[in-house]
């Protein structure tokens, strides 16, 4: 195997079987693991039924690491091959994902990271060109010049406006990023940052527009509960601060919290 999946369980989750199913359903096949930080007989009896080994995430965790980023980072630890995928429990994978992947890893070996469009999926309705999927499209624009996506100021330049790179796309050349990937303060914009991280490596951010995922909002989604908490709201301020000059970043920061109304 070239590529592993790694789903990161939590709790009891009614959408895990879903997402084995989809992983399973690759035309290109992958190994399959599972990382979880909170073992429980939903869990381990689903990897039972289809052969999926677990792994516990009981490592003691730094005081300045989130919960998340920790178990990312076990997650990102766990997989053996040089491509990895930290596949969420709540979303499914079309059937393409891993074929796209290792055609572009093919053609481009200098990529650090692979990421993909997304279909929307709320309410048990499907939704592919909304408001916020538009914005995202528009925003990932630098990254479609296959020519210009290995400079660091056309990687972060898609980046600097807001976040439009679905996390739950991305698949990751451990030989070509940090080993300490998602270790971060940050819960909610790990990803975002992670993917500042990477604007500043040498590599290549590899978009394909063709959509991979099938990414669920619902509301038990950790996104909604960090829109409710506070929590996304800071820590875009804070990504934001880094990004852009002060009076650009609060002009910002009001017209991107207009998104938060797709999660509702």
């Amino acid at each position: 195997m070239k590529h592993t999946f790694v789903i990161c369980a939590y709790k009891e989750s009614p959408y895990l079987e879903s997402c084995i199913k989809s992983l399973k359903a690759q035309i290109v096949k992958s190994d399959i693991k599972i990382a979880t930080s909170t073992p429980n007989d939903h869990i381990y009896n689903i990897a039972k039924k289809y052969n999926i080994d677990v792994f516990v995430n009981d490592n003691k965790k730094p005081e300045n690491v989130s919960n998340i980023g920790f178990d990312w980072q076990f997650a990102y630890n766990t997989a053996q091959t040089e491509l990895v995928t930290i596949a969420h429990q709540d979303d499914i994978y079309l059937k393409n994902y891993t074929k796209d992947l290792l055609k572009y890893k093919k053609k481009y070996p200098d990529m650090t990271l692979f990421t993909t469009s997304s279909i929307t999926l709320k309410n048990g309705k499907i939704k592919q060109f909304g408001k916020v999927e538009i914005v995202k499209k528009i925003l990932r624009l630098p990254l479609r010049v296959n020519a210009l996506n290995n400079i660091s100021f056309v990687k972060r330049l898609a980046i600097t406006f807001g976040n439009p790179i679905i996390a739950p796309s991305c698949a990751y050349d451990k030989r070509l990023c940090p080993k300490d990937l998602f270790i971060s303060e940050l819960k909610f914009a790990l990803d975002w940052e992670c993917l500042l991280k990477l604007s500043k490596l040498e590599g290549r951010i590899v978009l394909s527009e063709r959509p991979g995922i099938c990414y669920r909002i619902h509301d038990e989604a950790t996104t909604k509960k960090s829109i409710m908490d506070n929590s996304r709201q800071m820590e875009e301020s804070i990504m934001f601060d880094i990004l852009l000059p002060k009076p650009f970043a609060d002009i910002y920061k009001k017209i991107y919290q207009n998104s938060y109304n797709a999660y509702f």
